[in-house]
Parts: structure tokens; C-alpha cells; sequence
């Protein structure tokens, strides 16, 4: 995006697909409470993990949710943020999502645990779309090579209160 330093990304259409997922996630997590078992969380775990991977590695353009969140908010201004901190949470969430779908599936671990793991995902979905607080984000600031740029809220800018 001409007039930045580093590539950018819009991030009303990062909330509005963190939304998405959000609710598919809940959805399917209150189906898996519902029938007592991990099974109605499986396909939802498996295209979450594929999304984060066509995130990071194809590109977000090519993100069904991102697609979709851009969809949302194409009549909005746009809130261009750095796209190295969001490709940090990002991994962060394919991570996630590994562990999870390994425990369901690979593991065969119980219920609660998929539950567990899967809660910890959709709380840094929820506080991203809801309050715009990215979890990756702020650990790619305390953890990252690089101090991130351009974030949300203008929080990179702002001085640390103690």
C-alpha cells in the first residue's frame, strides 16, 4: 500500500473474519458439547487450520474468511495495520489448530480437552473481533525480531503507562 513502510492489511476485514470464524468455531464447539463428542468439531478444526495455512503461506487474498470478512467491510475505510504482527497470530492460530486436530483425531483425546484447547483459539478470536486486541499480536511485540508498525488502535505508537 503506497505510503507505508511495510505491507499492510486491512484490519476491519481481520475482525470481520475472525468474527466469522468465531461464530462457525462456537457453533461447532456447542455441537461437539451437544453430542458428547469431538466429531462435529473436526471439519470446522481442519478448514480453520487450512485458512490460517493459506494465510501465511499462499497469501491472505486467498483466505475464504478474509474474502469473506473484506465482503463485510467493503463499504468501510479501511484500517491499514502492519501484516507482519498479524502473520505472527496467524501461525499462532495454525499452531492452535494443530495441536487441537491432533488431539481430536491423531490422540483421540478426551472431550474435555479438545474443549479446552479449542476455548483457548476461539478467546483470541473473540477479544480480536470484538475489542480488536490481538493476542499474536502483542506477542509478536514482546517476542518478534522487529517492533510491529502501523498497529491497531495506533497501541505501537502509544506510550506504556506503569
Amino acid at each position: 500500500m503506497p505510503g507505508y513502510e511495510v505491507p499492510v492489511i486491512n484490519e476491519r476485514a481481520v475482525r470481520a473474519a475472525a468474527g466469522i470464524l468465531f461464530l462457525a468455531g462456537g457453533a461447532a464447539m456447542a455441537a461437539a458439547v451437544a453430542a458428547g463428542s469431538t466429531q462435529p468439531m473436526q471439519p470446522f478444526g481442519l478448514f480453520f487450520m487450512m485458512d490460517m495455512l493459506i494465510r501465511v503461506l499462499v497469501g491472505d487474498r486467498w483466505s475464504p474468511t478474509l474474502a469473506l470478512g473484506r465482503l463485510a467491510v467493503r463499504r468501510q475505510r479501511p484500517e491499514w495495520v502492519g501484516s507482519e504482527q498479524k502473520a505472527f497470530a496467524w501461525w499462532l492460530g495454525f499452531g492452535l489448530a494443530v495441536v487441537s486436530c491432533s488431539t481430536m483425531g491423531l490422540f483421540a483425546a478426551p472431550l474435555w480437552l479438545t474443549l479446552a484447547l479449542c476455548s483457548i483459539c476461539l478467546s483470541f478470536l473473540f477479544l480480536e473481533t470484538a475489542f480488536g486486541i490481538c493476542v499474536g499480536c502483542a506477542l509478536q511485540a514482546r517476542f518478534g525480531r522487529t517492533a510491529p508498525r502501523y498497529c491497531p488502535g495506533g497501541t505501537c505508537e502509544l506510550p506504556h503507562e506503569h
